[in-house]
């Protein structure tokens, strides 16, 4: 929904700015709960542009810095933790080595962190000597933004070439020098107003971006300060405070570090992190990146604004921010951060340099670009803090449909029983105790919900039995849960359903399983 003090008057002005129609008597008044009416629309001739049109890129809030000792460096989440507090105040952090999103407090946004400690093995030696063979292939990406109905949507294509990482920096230095002359060194308030203006004008360039690439330039070299330190991405999943480090399989993108290589406006979109997990990447070489972040506790806004100033309708597969939800995580949507601003969506930016970390909070959407070749590295984690954002996680593809990526209920049951005996054993200081109070509310939370469901089969009538104790988590057939404490199996059904679909088997025969 659109704040009540946005309606009307202020979103009569923004219509007339992009409106393409002479006479002011045409104007419509835009609808702001339809999801087909009052669309802003972000095209623009070219002839009607200047550069003075993106001065509101100066206006965009800056997220902090934080620049820790080589003590406080030590231990990659124990520092997020630590800072968590204070970020929270302004949604965004630099950590020149991170960009954070806040999920305590309410305030998931974004932070950069400026590493203590630097490479000595470059990225392109690292990826061409200890990755022999090392080449990749890239999308192409349209420059431009859409209307968003079934006759004009954005998708991104696969390239079909293979790229050495010397290649494809021959390739993107070239297109940069064509357009301005010299391939690096460009003011990023510059590159940001040039990346919008080429946008708006809806032209038909395109450019390429290697998205997804398996592997970490990171060096195993022990005498690397960076890649023998817990800040190495091959192993900062896994780290003691991390709760994935109980995956028993690894998952590509999440425990497993992925590549990214961009070149001049190449773009990631709009989206939320799987499972709303932290998200952390690294600025291993090459030209700036600037991001924009829309804090967690304003993920529910976002969405609205899409679909009621975005999206139409008719491609929308859901209905309401979950039918949004679907088409964002195709992360092919690019929305202006001056739209957002002007409908009362919170933005922030961070502009990542080389040797600076960006971290991403749970359910923080976040976009932005390449200002020309560079290489970074991103993968997922998980503290404490982050167990009831995986809750909220797992309810909505469980309504939706979609399959999971990660197992939160094995998770969260795992966590909780290593916390429960931990306690007994040593006590916590005050940063563990928010760990231990969010899985223990958020383990509470679980059981409660499968007592509920278990006496609404009992108040049916029908009769579950107990059976042996499980092992491992199973899929229910119908909304693709991953179901760990507990489970149905029905006659009626080819598979296991979750205990919240009892309600569909009452007149059958069915066995109850838990643990």
């Amino acid at each position: 929904m659109v704040p009540e003090k946005y309606k009307h008057k202020d979103v009569l002005n923004a219509v007339k700015k992009v409106t393409k129609t002479k006479s002011a008597k045409k104007v419509k008044k835009p609808c702001l709960h339809g999801p087909s009416y009052g669309k802003v629309s972000q095209k623009r001739k070219a002839g009607q542009l200047s550069m003075n049109e993106f001065d509101w890129t100066d206006t965009i809030k800056e997220c902090p810095v934080y620049r820790p000792s080589k003590e406080e460096f030590e231990d990659p989440l124990a520092y997020v933790q630590k800072i968590a507090p204070e970020a929270s105040k302004y949604g965004t952090l630099i950590i020149e080595n991170f960009l954070l999103n806040v999920t305590i407090f309410e305030w998931q946004r974004i932070c950069k962190i400026v590493s203590p400690l630097g490479s000595s093995v470059p990225a392109g030696v690292v990826l061409m000597k200890e990755q022999q063979r090392f080449k990749f292939t890239t999308k192409l990406q349209p420059l431009r933004l859409a209307e968003w109905n079934n006759k004009d949507k954005i998708t991104f294509f696969m390239r079909g070439r293979n790229y050495t990482i010397r290649d494809f920096e021959i390739m993107a230095n070239k297109a940069t020098a064509r357009r301005y002359c010299i391939s690096g060194c460009l003011p990023p308030s510059y590159v940001e107003k040039e990346f919008w203006k080429e946008m708006v004008h809806a032209k038909k360039g395109m450019v390429e971006y290697g998205i997804n690439i398996d592997g970490s330039a990171f060096s195993s070299t022990f005498t690397d300060p960076l890649g023998s330190s817990k800040w190495n991405f091959k192993i900062l999943p896994r780290l003691p405070r991390s709760a994935l480090r109980l995956l028993v399989n690894e998952i590509p993108g999440v425990t497993e570090p992925m590549l990214y290589m961009g070149m001049l406006f190449s773009m990631f979109a709009w989206h939320v992190e799987d499972h709303y997990l932290y998200s952390i990447n690294y600025h291993h070489c090459g030209a700036a990146k600037t991001w924009y972040g829309v804090p967690g506790h304003a993920a529910l806004q976002f969405e609205n604004f899409v679909q009621h100033h975005v999206y139409n309708e008719e491609i929308l597969s859901e209905n309401g921010v979950n039918g949004v939800f679907n088409i964002l995580q195709e992360k092919t949507t690019m929305v202006s951060p001056k739209i957002l601003l002007q409908y009362g969506v919170p933005v922030y930016r961070a502009v990542q340099m080389p040797g600076e970390f960006v971290i991403t909070f749970p359910r923080a959407y976040h976009s932005g670009f390449s200002h020309g070749f560079n290489c970074g590295e991103a993968v997922n984690f998980a503290i404490g803090e982050w167990f009831p954002f995986g809750a909220a996680a797992t309810e909505r593809y469980a309504l939706l449909g979609k399959v999971p990526i990660v197992p939160y209920e094995e998770l969260l049951c795992a966590e909780a029983m290593l916390v429960s005996k931990s306690l007994a054993h040593r006590p916590y200081c005050t940063e563990d105790l928010i760990d231990v109070r969010s899985v223990m509310t958020s383990f509470s939370c679980l059981l409660r919900s499968y007592h509920r469901a278990r006496w609404c089969l009992e108040k049916l009538k029908t009769s579950p039995r107990m059976c042996s104790k499980l092992r491992g988590s199973f899929t229910c057939i119908l909304c693709k849960r991953l179901c760990y404490v507990a489970y149905l199996e029905c006659k009626c059904y080819a598979g296991p359903i979750c205990l919240f679909h009892g309600t569909r088997a009452k007149r059958l025969n069915i066995k109850y399983h838990f643990e």
